[in-house]
């Protein structure tokens, strides 16, 4: 596994930049904000996040540490590739970005490229209390949903199947209220 690339920048085209590290070129894709730090000749050290799949072996690559990390929070979120990942960390700062999400700032997420707002919701539903600061206590406020309530049978259904009460709900929230509990389990179950 890459950790971590010393080289020098040989290449700086579009989102990404190859790095000389003694005689063999990697392509690393980098945010925005990194890129523009990123100057050709110049000796560089960069953090790196891979992602490897059966025809691609893709790196991401960071100046800090912490926005590695982030990243890494970010591909976690069931829905977030590492492609929406990168979008998310182009729309503000590190900082705004995990202050955002502590707050449930789902506005502000949603403003990347590919990230809708459920994407947007699930992140702070499972990144709020993750992101290295204090939880707003109405960042999840958008799942409170009057229609389900806490005797909800499909809620209870949920929660026994291991969900956290938050969870359960926004799990149902995208489902039609007027099916059989059965069915309502199900689709949440689905996603």
């Amino acid at each position: 596994m890459i950790a971590r690339l010393s080289g020098v920048v040989i290449e700086n085209e579009g989102s990404s930049v190859v790095i000389d590290c003694n005689g063999v070129g990697y392509q690393v894709s980098v945010c925005q904000d990194d890129q523009g730090h990123l100057v050709i000749g110049d000796n560089v050290e960069l953090f790196i996040a891979e992602n490897i799949k059966e025809d691609t072996h893709d790196l991401y690559g960071f100046r800090a540490k912490s926005k590695k990390e982030l990243y890494l929070q970010l591909t976690s979120v069931n829905g977030v590739g590492p492609k929406a990942a990168m979008a998310i960390l182009a729309v503000d700062s590190e900082d705004e970005l995990r202050r955002a999400i502590a707050e449930g700032d789902t506005a502000l997420l949603s403003r990347a490229s590919g990230v809708g707002k459920k994407v947007a919701e699930r992140i702070v539903v499972d990144l709020k209390n993750k992101v290295g600061l204090m939880a707003s206590d109405d960042a999840t406020d958008f799942l409170r949903d009057d229609s389900i309530s806490d005797h909800d049978e499909a809620l209870q259904a949920l929660v026994a199947l291991g969900y956290s009460v938050i969870d359960a709900k926004f799990a149902l929230s995208s489902v039609d209220a007027d099916l059989s509990v059965e069915k309502r389990v199900k689709q949440a179950l689905r996603g």
